[in-house]
Formats: structure tokens, C-alpha cells, sequence
């Protein structure tokens, strides 16, 4: 009798302490699956698009031949989520550092092509312009002969001067007529583009990112507009068409070659360390999805601007 009543004292003492490490095991599934949770929404936004980039939880259980010994305290479950919540908050603050890492670069990255821009505009709005007139107080030829040696009735420079060649003939571009309007507008652009007529090849793209803005066909126009600069020898533009395409359509098919064409540009423009940050960005933001030809004129891009 007297042990009967000695076990239901010993089990009693037991049940508090058995009810607290229920309930702090508890409380302490409820912290994983909350860090688990807002460590899944980290990681979308860290990796949009997901493409099985999730990270795992680098924790393994640990391996114990033999489990406690009768009357051992059974914390072993509580410790080993203990460390899965230390694991978490780990991968926590370096995916956290991660994205503020990307934010930073992506912000130099616009400041110092804000700063490009703005450089530039007067110098490209002065090219647009063309020529200053000749001020009405500038030297004007004299028609008295009398004081001045005689002249030839017919200037060297005039008698030397070449005969300017015919201006060549402008190749018929048919426009395409498929039921699509946003495709047939394009394909009008590419095909003015591959005749050479650039200026109405970058109107005509101009109207089609403007008419457009929603179909895929956007980030082809306004990536081939630079191109279109590009191939005119206006690089200053070109650069402009390039990473505006990048920065409001980066979502699109064509913004990974924008970043290629633009470092290709600022590179003609020698801003060589200004052409190494943009591989670095496109390199970054889209390295995994490139194919290996892209990867290969990132190279070449790279060496020719002298990257490290």
C-alpha cells in the first residue's frame, strides 16, 4: 500500500514538468513554421519566377545508435528543433543580406547611368540641332578685284572636289498583314531595320513600344530600336534605348540582350568601368537562365571593355 502510494506521488511530481516541455515544444514548432513561412517568401523574392532555386535547411538530425535510457528526460526531439530554428534564422539574415547586397548594386548601377545621361543629353540635343547660322557680322567675300590678286573663275577646292556618288536606292519594305497588329507593326520594324533604313525602322519601333506596352513584342521593339541606333553609329542613344528597356520591362524576352548591347555601347562610349557593371548586373540578374552564345559575347564584352 505504502508503494502504491509512492508511485502516485512520483508520477504526479513527473506531470507538471512533462506538460511544460509539451508546451515549450510546442511553442517552439509554432517559431519554425513561422521562420519556415516568411523564409519561403524571402526566397521569391530573392529568386522570382522560382525555377527550383529554393534553398534547404542545411540541418541533419542527429544520428544516435541507441535512443535514452529508461527515466532519461526525452529532449532530444526539442533540441533538434532548437538547432532547425537557429539554422533558420541564419539562412534568415543572409538571404536579408543578400537582397540588400542586389538592391545597392542595382541602385550604383542607375545612379552612375543617371549621371552618364545627364551628361550627355546637351551633347546629343547640340548634334540634333545641327550647325550654328553664320552671324550676319561674319567676314563676307569681296567682289573688287582691284586690290586683290586675280582668281581662278573656278575654285581648287571645287575643281578638286569629287562628284558626290548617287544616293543608293531605297529597297521596298512590304508590310506584313497577319490579323496581328502588335506582331505586324514589329515584324514592319525588323524588316525596315534589316533594309538599313534605320530612321524609319526607329520610328516605326518607337510607335509599336508606345502602341504596345502590354505584348511581349514591347521588349523586342524597344531592344531593337537600340540596336537600330546602334548600327547608326549613335551610340549615346543606343545606350539610352538599351537600359530603358532593361529598367522598365526586366520581366521581358529581350532585357538580357539589352544589358548585353549596352555594355557594348557604353564600351564605344570609353566608359569601360560604367560597360563591367552592367556585365556584372546582367551576370547576376539573369546568368542562370543565359544561353551559352549569350554567355560567350559576355565574355568577348568583358575583355573588350578590360574587366577584371
Amino acid at each position: 500500500m505504502r508503494k502504491s502510494i509512492l508511485v502516485g506521488v512520483c508520477l504526479a511530481a513527473l506531470a507538471p514538468s512533462a506538460i511544460s516541455t509539451g508546451a515549450q515544444a510546442q511553442n517552439v514548432e509554432g517559431r519554425v513554421g513561422k521562420l519556415e513561412s516568411e523564409m519561403r517568401a524571402v526566397q521569391r523574392k530573392v529568386f522570382p519566377g522560382g525555377a527550383g532555386q529554393m534553398l534547404q535547411p542545411e540541418v541533419r538530425a542527429p544520428q544516435s545508435e541507441q535512443g535514452p535510457g529508461p527515466g532519461s528526460p526525452a529532449t532530444s526531439a526539442l533540441a533538434d528543433v532548437n538547432q532547425r530554428v537557429t539554422s533558420l534564422e541564419q539562412q534568415m539574415t543572409s538571404l536579408t543580406e543578400q537582397i540588400e547586397q542586389n538592391q545597392n548594386r542595382t541602385r550604383q548601377l542607375q545612379d552612375a547611368f543617371d549621371n552618364y545621361r545627364r551628361s550627355n543629353d546637351g551633347r546629343v540635343k547640340m548634334l540634333e540641332a545641327g550647325p550654328a547660322p553664320i552671324a550676319a557680322g561674319g567676314p563676307v567675300e569681296s567682289d573688287d578685284t582691284s586690290s586683290s590678286p586675280a582668281r581662278p573663275s573656278t575654285r581648287p577646292e571645287t575643281a578638286s572636289r569629287p562628284a558626290a556618288a548617287p544616293a543608293p536606292t531605297k529597297v521596298s519594305v512590304e508590310k506584313p498583314s497577319t490579323g496581328d497588329p502588335a506582331e505586324d507593326e514589329y515584324m514592319y520594324g525588323y524588316r525596315l531595320w534589316s533594309a538599313k533604313q534605320y530612321p524609319q525602322a526607329e520610328a516605326q519601333l518607337k510607335k509599336v513600344v508606345a502602341e504596345y506596352p502590354k505584348s511581349k513584342r514591347a521588349s523586342y521593339a524597344q531592344n531593337l530600336l537600340g540596336r537600330a541606333y546602334l548600327d547608326e553609329g549613335k551610340p549615346s542613344l543606343a545606350s539610352m534605348a538599351f537600359y530603358d528597356n532593361y529598367k522598365k520591362m526586366p520581366d521581358g524576352e529581350r532585357a538580357p540582350d539589352s544589358l548585353l548591347y549596352l555594355g557594348q555601347a557604353l564600351t564605344k562610349l570609353n566608359k569601360p568601368a560604367d560597360a563591367c557593371k552592367v556585365y556584372d548586373e546582367l551576370n547576376d540578374v539573369y546568368g542562370a537562365k543565359m544561353a551559352a552564345a549569350m554567355k560567350g559575347q559576355v565574355a568577348a564584352g568583358r575583355a573588350a571593355a578590360k574587366c577584371k
